[in-house]
């Protein structure tokens, strides 16, 4: 598998991450984003390291730091909510807005049964996530989200519990049902530098969103 690569100079890479590939290694083994390092150094010494992480099913743009200090740069821009981040999501079901506000705060909760999962919770950490309704179609609705703050899972949570809809194929806070995967694709990055040009990537819509009738105009 070639990874394509969206955006590259001297001390950055934006890949476009297939769905189902992990950034670790799976505990029972398999394929993962480490296989793909040593041919992303590109002639440079050092392998990559991902900046921030995306989840095993989600597919899109994905930064790559190919130096130490670049990393902290672009991981304090991530931390201090300078990232513009736009991702697509099919959830399974019509929505009566065409847009808004989800401000659910998420705390981690692990269960022996159903092991860990992040819940809204009132003395979680804050996450607020804008949305927009692009187009509906087959009682599926293609969403834009446009997260202000990183959490884990946060939009698979403001998808379930705050539009009431949750990603199709999402296995944690869906069904799991309707797509092989957890319907979730970071289409765009913006990453502010100074001093220097920001980092701006797109990743077109994926094939299985493609095949849903979606187009991302």
């Amino acid at each position: 598998m070639e990874l394509d690569i969206l955006f590259e100079d001297g001390e950055a890479l934006v890949i476009d991450k297939p769905g189902g590939l992990p950034l670790d290694r799976p505990r029972a083994g398999g394929p993962c984003l480490e296989d793909h390092l040593e041919n992303l150094k590109l002639g440079f010494q050092r392998l990559p390291a991902p900046v921030h992480r995306l989840d095993r099913d989600t597919s899109g743009c994905l930064l790559l730091a190919r130096n130490p200090k670049a990393l902290k740069r672009f991981a304090a821009a991530f931390e201090a909510r300078l990232v513009e981040k736009r991702y697509l999501g099919i959830v399974a079901g019509e929505l009566a807005e065409d847009e808004g506000t989800i401000a659910l705060s998420l705390s981690k909760v692990s269960t022996a049964k159903d092991g860990w999962r992040m819940i809204p919770a009132r003395k979680g950490k804050p996450a607020v996530t804008h949305w927009r309704k692009l187009d509906s179609r087959d009682g599926l609705t293609l969403v834009e989200f446009r997260p202000e703050t990183g959490r884990t899972h946060q939009i698979r949570v403001h998808a379930a519990s705050g539009l009431g809809t949750p990603l199709l194929g999402d296995p944690v806070y869906g069904t799991g049902k309707g797509a092989p995967r957890t319907m979730l694709h970071a289409a765009g990055l913006t990453v502010p530098r100074e001093g220097k040009e920001p980092i701006v990537a797109t990743s077109p819509i994926p094939a299985d969103f493609a095949a849903l009738g979606f187009t991302d105009a």
